[in-house]
């Protein structure tokens, strides 16, 4: 599983909405994939990005950027080979980075089913 899958894994367990990873290494130098996603508040985005940071960050990682934090509708994680954007819905098609670079490899995060309690 790669960091751009794990950090997918981990806004989908917080219930982030449309998760898609962008692969833009052969497009560009400055990552190679964006991790993009939506929250359903500024509370939300905030608590997304508290969580991919806690397992991410300066601990882990070093050099992990954060902007946005404050504002909360457009939180940016950069973590030198991948770039986290997690918008609100209304900045996220405002800026609409997915089209920008539609030359990139997209795929849809999907969900890792729970263990079936028996």
């Amino acid at each position: 599983m790669t960091k751009a899958e794990r950090i997918a894994a981990i806004l989908d367990e917080k219930k982030a909405e449309d998760i898609r990873i962008l692969e833009i290494g052969h497009l560009t130098s400055i990552c190679d994939y964006f991790v993009i996603c939506s929250g359903t508040s500024d509370t939300h985005t905030r608590a997304l990005a508290q969580a991919v940071y806690e397992s991410f960050g300066e601990k882990r990682i070093r050099g992990a950027k954060l902007e946005g934090f404050e504002q909360g509708s457009w939180i940016l994680m950069d973590f030198a080979d991948v770039v986290v954007h997690i918008f609100l819905p209304e900045t996220r098609e405002f800026y609409g980075i997915e089209e920008f670079w539609s030359e990139g490899r997209s795929k849809t995060h999907e969900p890792v089913p729970a263990p079936r309690k028996t």
